[in-house]
C-alpha cells in the first residue's frame, strides 16, 4: 500500500468543512461531552450532544454526521446508540465509531460489535489495542494502547476491507486505510496525551469532515491532520498541558486550509 492524498486535500476539506458547516451529532462520554462541543467549534463545525434514546434516532436522520464513542456508556446511552446507528445507516447518514477500551472490558465489547452489526461505518477510530480487539485481539489496559500502530496496521487494513470503512489508527504516526489506500500522518505533540478527550474529540472531528466531503478517507486524514497540525503549533508556544489545551483550541479556530497543507505531513 502507497499514500494516495496530496496535502491540497486536506486543506480542500477544511475549506468545504468551514464554507457549509456540518452539525455533528456526538453520543460520547461524559468526561469529554464540553471539550469535544468545544473543538467542534474551534474547528468550524457545529456540535450537538443529543444521547438520549428517545431523540437520538431521530436527530441523527437530520445531522450530518454522527459520533459513536463507547467511552463511559451505560444501558440508556447504549439503547441510543443503537437508535442512532440504525436511522443514520437508513437515511445514509454518515457516522464513526470510537470502541474506547475494547477488548479490555467485555461488555463496551460486544456493544461495539452489536453497532458494527446494525450498520456500517463511514470510519472507525481508535488505539492500536482497540482496533486489534475489534478483529479478536485482546485489547489495551483500559483506554492505554499497549500495541503500536505499526503493529496494528495490516489488521487495520483488513478490517477496513472487511466492514467496508476506513480504519483509522492513532498514535506517533496515525495510520488510516481504506483497505486498499494507506496514509500516515506524522503531526502531532506528546502533550496531546496529556488532555482528557483529545482522541475522543478526534472521533468528532472526523464526523464532520465525513459529513463535509464523499472519501471517508479524506475525511478521517483530515480531522487527523487538523488536530495534529494545531497541535504542533499550540506547543510551539505554551508551557505545559493545560496552557496546551487552551492553546489547542485557539489554533485550530485560527488554523486555515492554506497552513493546514503546508504543514500537514503525510506519508
Amino acid at each position: 500500500m502507497t499514500a494516495t492524498m496530496a496535502p491540497s486535500v486536506i486543506g480542500d476539506a477544511l475549506e468545504t468543512l468551514r464554507s457549509q458547516p456540518p452539525l455533528v451529532q456526538c453520543l460520547t462520554n461524559i468526561v469529554v461531552a464540553q471539550w469535544t462541543a468545544n473543538v467542534l467549534l474551534a474547528a468550524g463545525a457545529a456540535p450537538a450532544m443529543v444521547d438520549n434514546p428517545h431523540e437520538a434516532g431521530d436527530f441523527a436522520r437530520v445531522a450530518g454526521g454522527v459520533l459513536i464513542n463507547l467511552g463511559t456508556p451505560y444501558d440508556d446511552t447504549a439503547s441510543a446508540m443503537r437508535g442512532a446507528v440504525a436511522a443514520a445507516s437508513d437515511a445514509g447518514t454518515p457516522w464513526v465509531l470510537d470502541p474506547v477500551a475494547a477488548g479490555a472490558l467485555a461488555w463496551r465489547t460486544e456493544l461495539a460489535h452489536e453497532l458494527l452489526g446494525l450498520g456500517r461505518p463511514a470510519i472507525i477510530r481508535g488505539n492500536a489495542s482497540e482496533v486489534l480487539a475489534l478483529a479478536g485481539g485482546a485489547g489495551g489496559k483500559g483506554v492505554d494502547a499497549i500495541d503500536s500502530p505499526e503493529a496494528a496496521s495490516e489488521v487495520a487494513r483488513s478490517l477496513a476491507r472487511e466492514r467496508g470503512t476506513v480504519v483509522a489508527v492513532s498514535g506517533p504516526i496515525d495510520h488510516i486505510t481504506d483497505g486498499d489506500r494507506l496514509v500516515r500522518v506524522g503531526n502531532g505533540h506528546p502533550w496531546l496525551t496529556r488532555v482528557t478527550g483529545v482522541g475522543c474529540a478526534l472521533g468528532a472531528l472526523m464526523a464532520g469532515f465525513a459529513a463535509s466531503v464523499e472519501d471517508p478517507l479524506a475525511a478521517a486524514v483530515a480531522g487527523t491532520a487538523m488536530l495534529t497540525v494545531a497541535a504542533d503549533i499550540a506547543a510551539a508556544g505554551t508551557r505545559g498541558p493545560g496552557s496546551f489545551a487552551v492553546a489547542l483550541l485557539d489554533e485550530l479556530s485560527l488554523l486555515t486550509p492554506t497552513t493546514l497543507a503546508d504543514r500537514v505531513t503525510l506519508s
